[in-house]
């Protein structure tokens, strides 16, 4: 079966000037995600979608083929996800003369996600025979049963309107997940036909908080770096002067 990974790494960033080259103990952000692609059993092919020549470059440096750059109207701030995913499968098939069957996309700010991850994502979309998988998260403290919104004159409300102010513990609350980020299988002709990430049938890969973080803020990168050097034997890197 015909797998392409698919890495959308763009040079620009507001939070995190140059986010995807930033160092995380040691190495550049988007190193871990394309070191995890390349340990995939499933993945026929692996590409790097970008604009940036220095991202071009440290990507083959890494072993990854950045046959095509993208357009800059697709490395804006603006755009989407999907028109990049698609932008790079257009390319690749292009260029092999032959469709993929599945499309998985890996985005750079989620370090933590393994080549175990992504295999076991490719898998259960094989075997449910569902269109689409996408990786989530238990939220957590963050439950919506949990959360409040403020209305008119401060006045604090449940966000989900249960009737009752609800105190329950944590561990009585029902499960809830959010996307973690890490990861987006689907075939393809749930991408190219049917012009989204996230088809009708779609099933949950649950992944745990310590392979979950999605780097948006400099905290991040701290939490992140926490779980690398402790759980995976790094040393942390000095600074750049």
């Amino acid at each position: 079966m015909r797998i392409l990974g698919v890495i959308p790494a763009r040079g620009g960033s507001k939070g995190i000037p140059r986010k995807n080259l930033v160092p995380l103990a040691g190495k550049p952000l988007m190193a871990y995600t394309i070191e995890a692609a390349k340990g995939s059993r499933l993945l026929a092919d692996i590409v790097v979608s970008t604009e940036d020549e220095e991202i071009a470059k440290i990507s083959r440096d890494l072993g990854v083929p950045v046959p095509f750059l993208r357009p800059t109207e697709l490395a804006t701030d603006a755009a989407r996800s999907l028109p990049v995913v698609q932008h790079a499968v257009r390319e690749m098939e292009r260029r092999a003369g032959a469709p993929y069957e599945i499309i998985v996309m890996l985005q750079p700010t989620s370090p933590l996600r393994t080549a175990a991850d992504i295999d076991a994502g490719i898998q259960l979309l094989m075997d449910s025979g569902a269109d689409s998988v996408v990786s989530v998260v238990d939220v957590g403290g963050y439950h919506p049963y949990r959360m409040k919104k403020i209305v008119d004159e401060n006045r604090l409300v449940n966000f989900v309107d249960q009737g009752i102010e609800d105190m329950r513990p944590r561990q009585e609350l029902p499960p809830v997940y959010i996307r973690s980020g890490a990861l987006y299988v689907s075939k393809r002709t749930v991408v190219m036909d049917q012009n989204t990430l996230v088809g009708a049938d779609c099933r949950a890969q649950i992944v745990s908080p310590d392979r979950a973080i999605n780097i948006d803020s400099i905290e991040d990168l701290y939490l992140a770096e926490y779980f690398i050097i402790t759980r995976r034997g790094h040393t942390r890197a000095e600074p750049a002067s």
